[in-house]
């Protein structure tokens, strides 16, 4: 049930499977490499943040060119990997509405995307994870591929995002392809008051992926950053 009564209820555009499919929706059009498949690969929106910086409203939620800003990182990873699953903390029933599997934080209150991560881990029936957050509609439609590649070349544990701004390499950490086999350590970082992903990183053999497009990454964090996102899809 939706218990912000501020948000608009928003279905399933027409086109998208139905809800009985929608919890597998099935990668394979778009191979992440030549070692991974698609079907090895869960999807994580990570939607379960406070939206401070936005007033408090649940930034998954807000309308964008006529859908929730997360079901569109919803149907843009759903091309690039085998499922998908959706990590909130509040407005569940507007989240199961996209028809896949819905789960909160297992670890404190609103804890961070390590405890998203945490979250989709302990769910996660297949080798590999891929999280988004939800506020980034644009990421690229490449970004599990290479990612995969990535991870298969170096035998990492995990790969993330890298962008070039302003002449300077920009971390993109949340957008992380890692190994499920993962959640135990993960699970002894936070519970060791660890929050950082820097950090949790730095335990594990990370590969970093240079990604060109660094407007591909933009994330509206602010009402006036979601302006300025529909303004650049207008473009």
């Amino acid at each position: 049930m939706n218990d912000d009564p501020r948000l608009t209820s928003f279905a399933p555009p027409e086109g998208m499977p139905p809800a009985d499919q929608q919890s597998r929706i099935r990668g394979g059009r778009l191979a992440p490499s030549a070692m991974i498949s698609a079907d090895q690969i869960t999807g994580l929106i990570l939607a379960g943040g406070r939206g401070s910086r936005m007033g408090g409203v649940d930034k998954g939620l807000q309308n964008h060119h006529g859908m929730a800003l997360a079901l569109h990182a919803l149907l843009r990873l759903g091309r690039q990997v085998g499922h998908v699953m959706v990590n909130a903390n509040r407005n569940l029933g507007a989240y199961e509405s996209f028809g896949v599997p819905v789960w909160p934080d297992p670890v404190g209150e609103y804890a961070g995307p390590l405890a998203g991560f945490l979250a989709g881990l302990e769910h996660c029936e297949t080798p590999l994870m891929l999280t988004v957050p939800c506020d980034t509609p644009n990421f690229p439609a490449d970004l599990a591929g290479r990612l995969a590649a990535a991870l298969d070349a170096q035998n990492a544990d995990l790969a993330y995002a890298v962008t070039l701004e302003d002449g300077r390499e920009q971390r993109q950490p949340v957008f992380c392809l890692m190994k499920c086999a993962l959640s135990e350590s993960l699970v002894a970082f936070l519970h060791g008051g660890g929050h950082k992903i820097d950090r949790w990183f730095a335990q594990h053999h990370a590969a970093a992926v240079r990604f060109d497009d660094a407007s591909a990454f933009f994330n509206a964090n602010t009402a006036a950053e979601l302006a300025q996102l529909q303004q650049l899809n207008l473009r």
